[in-house]
């Protein structure tokens, strides 16, 4: 898959995932996209956890309030940042623009294999399940995990919403 028909084809699914396990060769190579991703001053402040343990997977499905894929997924992407980000330019860090590029590549990386995502922030920083899930990962206590990828294959096809005109979003000056 190119990587317009990829962007094209990109969608938050929300719906079950199939449990079939995936291979790690693929959650490295899709993890490796979000790697490759830029960093505000090159800083690379992001880390990731590939998330595939049986009992860790199982322990988030059951988080009250999972459903969906966040509920069947049978592998998980965290990208987590520091509590505390060193400003790298002017009194400035970039950790959340990081992680949102980096996850942007993941999402890509993962539909070019032909697996089903979504990207959770909300859900993660309501009720500190970031913290919750971070401690069942053995994160750091000066990390938080930012965004929770779930991914699988598609049990059923998504209904995408239509894209606002070009015309609509777009300025040129």
């Amino acid at each position: 898959m190119d990587l317009f028909e990829a962007v094209s084809k990109r969608h938050s699914y929300r719906n079950e995932l199939d449990q079939a396990p995936l291979p790690l060769d693929d959650l490295r190579k899709i993890v490796q996209a979000g790697l490759d991703a830029p960093s505000g001053k090159n800083a690379q402040t992001t880390g990731f956890i590939i998330i595939q343990d049986a009992t860790i997977v199982e322990k988030i499905k059951g988080i009250p309030g999972a459903g969906g894929s966040m509920a069947t997924a049978p592998a998980y992407i965290a990208c987590h940042i520091s509590k505390n980000p060193e400003k790298t330019y002017i009194g400035m860090s970039f950790e959340v623009e990081d992680c949102a590029a980096a996850v942007e590549n993941i999402l890509l990386a993962a539909t070019a294999l032909g697996y089903a995502t979504v990207w959770i922030d909300g859900w993660l920083r309501n009720v500190k399940r970031a913290q919750e899930i971070g401690k069942l990962c053995g994160l750091a206590e000066d990390r938080i995990i930012r965004i929770l990828i779930p991914l699988g294959k598609a049990l059923s096809e998504p209904e995408l919403k239509e894209k606002k005109p070009f015309e609509e979003r777009v300025t040129i000056v």
